[in-house]
């Protein structure tokens, strides 16, 4: 009975069946995303989209560097706008080829954002030296690039230390008072970006939180899969077993019972498979009152007196389940107990199957027995395996009592 419990190792044949019929989802390992190579392409597609569409906002430093006088600070101001925009357009090019296996812009290291951040500061700066105060709407632009990079601990501060560096200081330098639209435009666009952010970072987890869901259904199923096959395979090829060996010894001495035995060999090992067939396919059930008739064959082909219930007036509320735990118990007693007498007692909220065989032995649960106890709490009863003082083994399956006016 010391067999390892089901669903800790793969089911096979009926795995690889299973994962042709549910849903395939990029692998979820470890509370990661493992997505396509088409889906991070659409990324950064998008993501060229996002920074270049900003781009539209320079028209007016460049048509400000235009009219400039002098060759030298209008061709030297277009350039610093130039590399400007390039900077930033850039730094969203360098994010991008992060690896994507989790949100679809993960928090890049500080390492990396601050240098980006200082290289469009610095161009910002180049093109303040001729456009003076015209160039401080440009700081719009790395605003919205450490709200989109830098996660909010660090934005904040980030975003209030370059208002004070662009807006706020140079004015105070030169007697003005600070230009307290550009600062509105930097703090609005920060917050817009960066509610952006947040709004993909909820979808990704959204996603991953569906793919995560996908894939424990795919396990639980795996877990149905083994129960059942080891339920129908374990129950049956016992009482194959018991029979065949009792058609050996009758050959000779009552042929015509021992031919009778072999015919429900043949009907077990058919019944067997079909069992089998329908598992696979999630439409297998049992029923209490066939498991019944097949508990009393069973006990009767390996000589084991049975006191079992009549299949009239049996409840019907839980009958699957305990079709399930006769059938795991009474596999249990003619494979394993050495029981002379075993006993069956059903009542509306509770199944009892008792032997006199040798109990428990060790005091450790079999695979049966542990895939049948998780079936029983997964339906919110309680499955209870105990010695009998008396000697043998008692396995008792019990529900609670349902509420006042539940129809169940």
């Amino acid at each position: 009975m010391n067999t390892p419990v089901p669903g800790r190792g793969r089911v096979g044949w009926a795995d690889e069946i299973l994962e042709r019929r549910l849903p395939s989802w990029p692998a979820v390992t470890s509370g990661d995303v493992v997505d396509s190579r088409e889906s991070i392409a659409r990324r950064r597609r998008f993501g060229w989209i996002f920074a270049a569409v900003w781009s539209v906002y320079l028209i007016t430093p460049l048509r400000r560097a235009w009219e400039l006088d002098g060759d030298v600070a209008r061709v030297y101001t277009l350039i610093a706008i130039v590399a400007f925009g390039i900077a930033y357009i850039g730094s969203f090019w360098r994010l991008l080829q992060l690896p994507m296996t989790g949100p679809a812009w993960p928090n890049p290291p500080s390492r990396l954002v601050f240098p980006l951040l200082a290289l469009q500061l610095a161009l910002l700066g180049a093109v303040a030296v001729t456009l003076h105060s015209h160039a401080v709407p440009l700081a719009v632009y790395p605003a919205s690039f450490l709200a989109f990079t830098l996660p909010i601990a660090q934005a904040i501060p980030t975003l209030i230390g370059l208002i004070l560096v662009t807006a706020v200081i140079p004015q105070a330098v030169a007697g003005d008072a600070p230009d307290w639209d550009i600062i509105q435009s930097m703090a609005m666009s920060a917050f817009a970006v960066g509610g952006i952010r947040q709004l993909i970072q909820r979808n990704q987890q959204l996603n991953l939180a569906r793919q995560q869901l996908t894939e424990l259904a795919i396990a639980e199923e795996r877990l149905r899969v083994g129960r059942d096959v080891h339920d129908i395979l374990g129950h049956s090829l016992t009482i194959i077993t018991v029979k065949t060996e009792l058609a050996q010894r009758l050959m000779e001495i009552d042929p015509e019972r021992a031919k009778q035995e072999l015919v429900d060999v043949e009907r077990l090992a058919r019944e067997s498979l079909a069992g089998v067939r329908s598992t696979v396919g999630g439409l297998r059930e049992v029923s209490l009152a066939g498991e019944l008739t097949n508990a009393r064959t069973a006990l009767r082909a390996a000589e084991i007196e049975a006191d079992l219930p009549v299949a009239d007036g049996l409840p019907t509320r839980h009958s699957v389940v305990f079709a399930w735990v006769l059938r795991e118990a009474v596999t249990n007693i003619v494979r394993h107990s050495g029981a002379r007498h075993a006993t069956v007692r059903v009542s509306p909220l509770s199944i009892e199957i008792s032997d006199d065989g040798g109990g428990l032995g060790d005091g450790k649960f079999g695979s049966g027995l542990s895939g049948l106890s998780e079936r029983v709490r997964a339906t919110g009863g309680t499955l209870t395996v105990a010695n009998r003082p008396e000697g043998g083994l008692r396995v008792l399956a019990s529900f609670p009592a349902a509420p006042m006016g539940d129809p169940r």
